[in-house]
């Protein structure tokens, strides 16, 4: 039987209005040490966005998660952040912040692959 990894992830929100704490989980970043697996997806609904908030800047959200997702892949172009290493990135990715975009708390779990797992908390987190 294959070995299971332990493996951590968070939902990542976008939170219009902080002061609110109103938010849409708009993807799922996951982090596997053993694997050296750092992934994430996410998805805009502008519709669902506009309905939680309607004056908000769809084109702002797109570029934050960019951003993340940049970092999350350790491209170049994300800045410092993103030449750190996997642990350093998913951690910097999910530390507690009071901006438009957080993520949840982290959750542990264990799997036998990180991007299957990874596909199916996206479905059950975002899709839904």
């Amino acid at each position: 039987m294959p070995d299971k990894h332990i493996y951590e992830y968070a939902a990542i929100r976008v939170m219009p209005r902080v002061e609110r704490g109103e938010f849409l989980n708009v993807g799922v970043i996951l982090f596997c040490k053993s694997l050296a697996f750092l992934d994430m997806r996410y998805l805009i609904s502008e519709e669902r966005l506009k309905a939680l908030y309607g004056e908000i800047d769809i084109a702002d959200i797109r570029c934050h998660l960019e951003s993340f997702e940049k970092i999350c892949k350790g491209e170049y172009s994300g800045g410092p952040i993103a030449l750190l290493d996997l642990a350093s990135r998913f951690r910097w990715l999910t530390a507690k912040r009071s901006t438009i975009i957080q993520s949840s708390e982290v959750h542990p779990g264990l799997c036998l692959d990180p991007a299957q797992t990874l596909e199916k908390l996206f479905s059950e987190l975002v899709i839904s």
